[in-house]
């Protein structure tokens, strides 16, 4: 009876991953190459001294960071805002869902149409408001398009972060912050003593999980700018797949998806390294 379900996950995991594997030694320039030559490490010394990598490393990194950073304090603000006890929680809730529930390639169309600098809604609305005398270009500049871009990832992922947060603030006793009122602790206090420590393990968990899915962001950068202008907005992920897809070498786009993936590997094993202190902390 589990055959079929094995079939499924060989056929779908695991044989790509040693398919993968295996071209990632050898130099392959065509899928249509019966025997290709084994080059060793070649391929993953080539990736090492390649300045693009690293550039493409850096912008990854630059994304992560500042996208997490952002996500963690809008989340834990809206978090606080779901689970404070006013009417109309549950449409609040309800709406606060949509953007993550719209699909990523949705969403970068979306963003992408707003951020045009002749038919966007953001200039027409900032020209309305006095703020800019002249149709700014957006994606025009390396810098300033990732800054968008992160602005269209945390558009739609600071609803599931603060989901997350909130299920670790519904966990936290009503007692605690009755008995912080009593002692005359202010909002702030309560926040910095009370609320931020006993979120610890939520807020790990979070931030591991939102490292992990920023690290390997793909589809929002490929439909906004396509990785451009001036490669300012290609990350890992993009590298790899222009590497492999459009440059048609096989060998050494293999070998950036293993680093990727051992990258991510790490920072799973992480994850569920918080996630089992998250546990034993409820326990």
């Amino acid at each position: 009876m589990l055959l079929p379900a094995a079939i499924v996950v060989f056929g779908v995991i695991v044989y790509p991953i040693v398919r993968t594997g295996v071209t990632s030694v050898e130099n392959v320039t065509s899928v249509m190459e019966p025997n290709a030559e084994f080059v060793g490490l070649s391929n993953y010394a080539k990736v090492g001294k390649n300045p693009a990598f690293w550039s493409s490393m850096n912008r990854t990194l630059y994304f992560t960071v500042v996208s997490t950073a952002i996500e963690l304090v809008l989340g834990l603000a809206l978090a606080g805002l779901l689970n404070a006890r006013i009417r109309g929680r549950w449409l609040l809730r309800t709406i606060v869902v949509i953007p993550w529930a719209v699909p990523t390639v949705v969403s970068g169309a979306l963003w992408k149409g707003i951020f045009n600098p002749q038919f966007g809604s953001l200039n027409a609305i900032l020209t309305q408001l006095g703020l800019i005398s002249e149709d700014k270009i957006w994606l025009g500049s390396p810098l300033l398009a990732m800054n968008m871009v992160i602005v269209a990832d945390v558009w739609k992922t600071v609803p599931v972060v603060a989901f997350m947060l909130l299920a670790g603030l519904t966990s936290i006793p009503q007692e605690t912050y009755e008995a912080a009122r009593i002692d005359g602790a202010g909002a702030i206090r309560t926040l910095r003593s009370i609320t931020l420590p006993l979120l610890v393990p939520s807020i790990s968990i979070v931030m591991i999980y939102r490292i992990i899915e920023a690290f390997k962001v793909f589809d929002v950068i490929y439909i906004m700018t396509g990785g451009g202008p001036a490669d300012g907005t290609k990350t890992i992920a993009l590298y790899t797949y222009y590497t492999a897809i459009r440059d048609q070498r096989y060998g050494v786009g293999s070998a950036l998806a293993y680093m990727i993936v051992t990258a991510i590997a790490i920072l799973s094993a992480l994850y569920l390294r918080a996630l089992r202190r998250s546990e034993m902390s409820l326990l």
